[in-house]
């Protein structure tokens, strides 16, 4: 932080000179700048720098919330001094996804008297754990936690459930099919549920959705505010979430404002939920809504349900039509000022008057999205992927230019055919996928871009791009596109083609990216007409913000066409933490890794690659340079011996000096492949090595 004034050739010291005591800096502007520091390091290293540090780093303001989340560095020791420490002063403690930590690490957890909220999801820990630390915790108020199997509740204290009793939030993820301390908790105000269970044990034997005898505690719903329940792929989750839903069905909590489900594939309606959602439409008015498709689908639900200030809706995978948006949703296309987030991810009519004898891939309806965004003029986050929104030819009512007067988008999320410039495209014929570039009179080495070829700076996505000054999330992904690695199954060994649609949409739509100055997080997929690459530089140079970046099937499919290009782009991307690749034939060899080298920020790497190649002495090299990296996975074309060998090398080289570090290596068409994913923490596994489309995939703020 400071060090001692040194002497100027001339005599003067350095303050007289031109430099600067840090030391000399107002208490006010030390504390933001410490506030910077993660509080591991503060309390066990920068305090113990001289007096004046040693009393700032313990100031409420920087010991009042702790988060240890995403430090990687943390591990038991420095848990438990933190906790003899500053114990007393921790209000708010966030461990969640410190896989890593031996569950003896919760025991220190008794020292922080004073915790009103308490995060542990992803987090090692017993029945007997969760008693002893939850008997000392009088104050407690919001609770983050796992429900593993062997969680029995007869092993809560009388004690812990007096504490749990007071909790007014609850967070709770489910691995096995339970109720887990919910029914302890007499005052919940909000509830979020994250089922992850499998339908099947590790020995092939089918799991039920029974909850086990003396778990069937009646859950108290009477103060409810807010409901969430997010399922994994299977039909034991779903049984489980029934039983959850079945108490609301009985009783809607009046208080109610936040109604959520988030499940995929088919979750069909019961007479139990009709009754529930008949219910919510008499009794109560939403701020948040989403449900499974099958339940708004071919219903008149939402023209009944009321509505107060909305912040959140999700019609994800719904076939709900525009007409039906702005009638029964949009007050018929009066002000939504107060909706700040909107997921129509899936939903292939919403920008169509009506969805009868309506192909997929037929024209929007500009009118539709007009009202759309002049009735929610401040939305934050928008996500209009997996769908053909294609416009019309017509002037002015293109959907970038539309949606370009949304000043306020924080994260948005596109098909890739609907940033297509129509007009542009009608002038000349588009451009294979599998052409190279034309220039007149020069001869063209492969591989190395030309920007004459570029679109002019007038293109409509161009214009978008340079329209948004705070976006911070953007996803450009092809409306036919699907992970060869999905959750719970084989490996896709096949994909559909891109969009007719998508066909020109290339190097300089992606250059275009490179306008979003403050641009935190990058998705690409399935951009056909990517050429060179050359796009991906401009991003590198003028994105130093870039934090998380995944590409998937750019160019065409039998060539890394953007290699080259991509290796530039790392050289200048030392904010990146996150990075995701997944291409067939990916080469990651002695110079992918060389140039990735430079990201010095990288904590975790995933490549998915069917028929792809590594190098493992250059893996190695790479893990050895970059002492960030937490997470290194990798599924290749690779023989499952070079997999284990390189994964045994990796573990056995760099974990002691990692505690959390997380090495999968395994070839991606193996049969066994979902059973090794089910070992991955549920952290990287959720934000990273599973592809999904993640703007507003939940209401903002839903957990701190």
């Amino acid at each position: 932080f400071f060090s001692p004034l040194q002497e100027t050739a001339s005599g003067e010291s350095e303050e007289d000179s031109s430099g600067v005591n840090l030391m000399e800096f107002s208490d006010e502007i030390l504390l933001h700048i410490l506030s910077y520091v993660p509080c591991t390091d503060l309390v066990l290293n920068v305090r113990r720098t001289c007096r004046k540090l040693a009393t700032l780093c313990l100031d409420k303001s920087l010991t009042h919330t702790v988060l240890l989340q995403k430090d990687y560095k943390v591990n038991k020791d420095k848990v438990k001094q933190l906790m003899r420490d500053i114990g007393k002063e921790i209000y708010q403690l966030n461990m969640a996804g410190c896989y890593w930590l031996p569950s003896s690490s919760i025991d220190h957890i008794t020292r922080c008297k004073n915790l009103v909220k308490l995060n542990l999801s992803g987090c090692r820990i017993t029945s007997l754990h969760l008693s002893k630390m939850l008997s000392t915790l009088q104050h407690l108020r919001s609770l983050a936690i796992d429900v593993n199997p062997g969680f029995d509740a007869s092993q809560l204290s009388s004690e812990c459930k007096a504490t749990l009793s007071r909790v007014l939030e609850l967070k709770q993820t489910l691995y096995t099919p339970s109720y887990g301390v919910v029914p302890c908790c007499t005052s919940l105000e909000k509830l979020l549920l994250y089922f992850e269970i499998l339908d099947h044990s590790r020995e092939g034997f089918m799991l039920s959705g029974q909850l086990m005898v003396g778990e069937s505690n009646v859950p108290h719903y009477q103060n409810l505010r807010v409901f969430y329940a997010r399922l994994a792929p299977g039909y034991v989750n779903q049984e489980v979430v029934r039983l959850y839903l079945a108490v609301l069905s009985d009783r809607t909590p009046e208080n109610l404002h936040a109604f959520l489900i988030s499940a995929p594939g088919s979750f069909a309606e019961t007479g139990a939920t009709k009754n529930l959602l008949d219910s919510m439409a008499r009794n109560v008015r939403l701020d948040a809504l989403q449900l499974p498709k099958a339940w708004i689908n071919g219903s008149g639900l939402l023209q009944h349900l009321k509505f107060n200030n909305p912040f959140y809706f999700s019609f994800s995978r719904c076939t709900l039509s525009g007409g039906q948006l702005i009638q029964r949703v949009m007050n018929g296309g009066k002000d939504l000022k107060s909706l700040t987030s909107l997921n129509l991810s899936g939903c292939i009519h919403c920008l169509a008057p009506e969805s009868l004898f309506r192909k997929a891939e037929d024209d929007i309806d500009s009118s539709i999205l007009e009202s759309l965004v002049v009735s929610c003029c401040n939305l934050r986050h928008l996500n209009l992927s997996a769908a053909h929104h294609h416009s019309s030819k017509n002037i002015g009512n293109h959907l970038c230019q539309l949606l370009a007067r949304l000043k306020h988008l924080l994260s948005l999320a596109l098909p890739v055919c609907s940033i297509t410039d129509v007009a542009a495209n009608m002038e000349k014929p588009p451009m294979q996928s599998n052409a190279m570039p034309q220039t007149l009179g020069k001869k063209v080495r492969i591989g190395v871009q030309t920007y004459s070829n570029q679109k002019p700076h007038s293109s409509v996505f161009w214009a978008l791009m340079g329209s948004l000054p705070f976006l911070e999330n953007l996803e450009i992904i092809g409306s036919s596109f699907s992970s060869a690695m999905p959750r719970n199954e084989p490996a896709i060994r096949n994909s559909l083609p891109p969009c007719i649609r998508a066909q020109s949409v290339g190097d300089a739509e992606v250059a275009a990216i490179g306008q979003v100055t403050y641009l935190q997080s990058l998705t690409l997929a399935q951009l056909p007409n990517i050429l060179t690459g050359s796009g991906l530089v401009s991003i590198g140079l003028q994105c130093q913000h870039l934090r998380t970046l995944s590409l998937a099937n750019l160019g065409m499919m039998g060539n890394v066409v953007y290699m080259s290009a991509l290796m530039d782009m790392l050289k200048h991307c030392k904010c990146l933490r996150d990075l995701r690749l997944e291409q067939p034939y990916f080469s990651a060899g002695a110079q992918f890794f060389q140039a990735l080298s430079h990201c010095s920020s990288l904590q975790r790497l995933c490549i998915v690659s069917r028929s792809g190649t590594l190098q493992s002495d250059a893996v190695m090299s790479f893990m050895a340079n970059c002492l960030e990296v937490v997470m290194c996975h990798m599924f290749m074309g690779e023989s499952l011996t070079v997999c284990k060998n390189l994964q045994q090398s990796l573990v056995r080289s760099f974990q002691a000096d990692r505690p959390a570090l997380n090495v999968v290596i395994f070839p991606l068409l193996h049969e066994d492949l979902t059973e090794v994913i089910r070992d991955v923490p549920m952290r990287h596994l959720d934000e990273i090595t599973l592809f999904k489309s993640r703007v507003a995939e939940e209401p903002p703020n839903l957990w701190w």
